[in-house]
């Protein structure tokens, strides 16, 4: 795999997470503001399943099944040939189609626009909740200690 193919290949790996992480409010609400209305053939109507969550003691030790999680999955295809693909957690058919529209136009001239209007957004959303949740878990982290008694 040559350098651009791997880029391109994480830049959409990227894309795609962040829209599948992102709340499906969120992503809806931008998508409508920007007013796409692409036309598309569907390849996999939005369809939901389960998938197995693997984990992992310690984030190094060996994996195991953690449970299973619905998750609904939908590829189509633009009429100019790009190929979109989504998976989201839960049953939201319209969060699935929506994701796989924009995986399907971030492949197109469109791409550039996409990014500042929906996937920038998107990103500094998901940032600033995690930051919120990380200062709300450290506001009751608590610090133990051992004194010295001099005692030996």
């Amino acid at each position: 795999m040559s350098q651009i193919d791997e880029y391109q290949t994480n830049a959409r790996k990227d894309w795609m997470g962040l829209l599948a992480r992102a709340p499906a409010p969120e992503v809806a609400r931008l998508w409508a503001d920007l007013g796409l209305q692409p036309q598309y053939d569907m390849l996999r109507a939005p369809e939901a399943g389960g998938v197995m969550v693997r984990g992992r003691a310690g984030a190094t030790g060996a994996p195991f099944n953690l449970g299973e999680m619905t998750v609904t999955r939908c590829s189509l295809r633009l009429m100019s040939g790009e190929v979109g693909h989504a998976y989201v957690q839960g049953r939201d058919k319209t969060h699935a189609t929506t994701a796989a529209l924009i995986d399907a136009l971030m492949q197109t001239q469109a791409a550039g626009s996409l990014r500042a209007t929906i996937l920038d957004p998107l990103r500094a959303r998901l940032t600033q909740d995690r930051t919120a949740r990380r200062a709300k878990a450290a506001a009751t982290k608590v610090d133990f200690f051992t004194m010295a008694r001099g005692e030996d």
